[in-house]
């Protein structure tokens, strides 16, 4: 009886340990597999561009992107950064640097997008308030825009 008693309290400080909801722990899962380096190549009104995102594990992000214009004119580079977190379903992006320059309220872009996870090495992103949706392929560490 007395074993029993042991093994029951045991049991309840194991449970009492455990305050992560499955679904809590599927989302940190889930960020811990977005951290690396996206790439998204798309075409905009004749212009070619290519989108680097780098989200680190610590929460911080950077983008950089090459828009390559049609004709004679040169491309257009642009570098952001700032801090992302994954809620289980949205990735959230808060911009805090555009091109070196530091941004302050009122002027702090945000992104956010519904992801769905296509296969391990792709995502697709949906703003449902801009109505634009985005893919992102896994690609090496260090590639550039």
């Amino acid at each position: 009886m007395r074993r029993l008693r042991w093994l029951l309290g045991l049991f309840a400080l194991v449970v009492a340990g455990c305050d992560e909801t499955p679904q809590q722990s599927a989302a940190e899962a889930m960020q811990k597999r977005l951290v690396g380096t996206w790439l998204r190549e798309y075409e905009e009104q004749g212009t070619a561009v290519r989108r680097v995102l780098v989200l680190q594990a610590q929460g911080s992000f950077s983008e950089s992107s090459l828009a390559v214009q049609p004709a004679d004119q040169p491309p257009i580079r642009s570098e952001s950064s700032g801090e992302w977190t994954f809620d289980g379903t949205n990735l959230k992006r808060r911009y805090l640097r555009i091109n070196g320059k530091p941004l302050s309220a009122p002027t702090m872009p945000y992104a956010t997008f519904a992801l769905s996870f296509p296969s391990r090495y792709e995502f697709i992103g949906v703003d449902h308030v801009r109505k634009l949706e985005v893919r992102y392929q896994r690609v090496g560490d260090g590639t550039q825009p």
